[in-house]
């Protein structure tokens, strides 16, 4: 675990929060067991006990993180025989959101008065329904104002990439953000319960820009700012117009 997280997981844009996600697995496994001697059954076990405090897709999430540990531990490492994932049934997905920060809801948020890093929060929070980045990514990237685009020197997803910024973003540039990802998404969250948002989350800013722009430019477009690779994610996941909204615009 300890040479995975160094080599594969630093690449990564949250490598903190895998290494945690492998802490707390080890920590149910048992510190000291080797990989070589995790068998199914055992994967089993931390499914059920993680399904009783988590999510259906936040154990997805977190068996994902191990299976790819397995397979690196197993194809390239050739430290174990077998795949204890093989033959282990994990949640069904659960359907996806189709939640979108309507004009109301956005206009409390933007007009809630907030200061200091709160205030930062809520200009991430505008920046982002503008261009469909990620509350991380807003408030890591880079403007540079000659060529209208966001630089980010990671991503979730990958390495260097570059957001076009709308015209009509524009006058939320620069800005200079203190706070960091992991208090911001705590602040959010406060600022959301406060507000009775409780049914929507920062992350859907990202499908309701990517709706949003849907009406004003091309798939393939829209593909290149959400830096999607699959068509499918993008439409199924991120697209949220509902058949109605659509109808009344034919």
């Amino acid at each position: 675990v300890t040479d995975y997280v160094k080599t594969v997981s630093q690449t990564k844009s949250k490598p903190e929060w895998e290494e945690k996600r492998f802490q707390a697995f080890m920590d149910y496994i048992g510190e000291k067991v080797p990989l070589s001697s995790i068998t199914s059954a055992d994967i089993g076990r931390w499914r059920d006990f993680r399904l009783q405090t988590v999510t259906g897709a936040t154990v997805q999430r977190e068996a994902n993180l191990l299976r790819n540990l397995f397979t690196v531990a197993m194809d390239e490492w050739r430290w174990i025989d077998s795949h204890p994932f093989r033959g282990v049934r994990m949640p069904e997905q659960i359907e996806a959101r189709r939640q979108v920060w309507g004009w109301r809801q956005i206009k409390r948020v933007l007009r809630s008065g907030r200061e200091k890093k709160m205030g930062e929060v809520v200009k991430a929070f505008h920046i982002a329904l503008h261009t469909g980045m990620r509350l991380a990514e807003v408030l890591t990237g880079t403007y540079d104002p000659k060529r209208r685009v966001y630089v980010l020197e990671r991503t979730k997803t990958g390495g260097y990439v570059e957001v076009p910024i709308p015209r009509r973003a524009l006058k939320l540039f620069p800005v200079t953000f203190t706070v960091g990802p992991n208090e911001a998404s705590v602040l959010f969250t406060k600022l959301r319960r406060q507000l009775l948002l409780d049914d929507l989350t920062f992350h859907d800013t990202r499908a309701t820009a990517l709706t949003l722009l849907a009406r004003r430019v091309d798939v393939m477009t829209l593909a290149r700012i959400s830096r999607h690779k699959d068509l499918s994610m993008l439409l199924n996941v991120y697209y949220r117009e509902t058949a109605e909204q659509i109808s009344a615009r034919l």
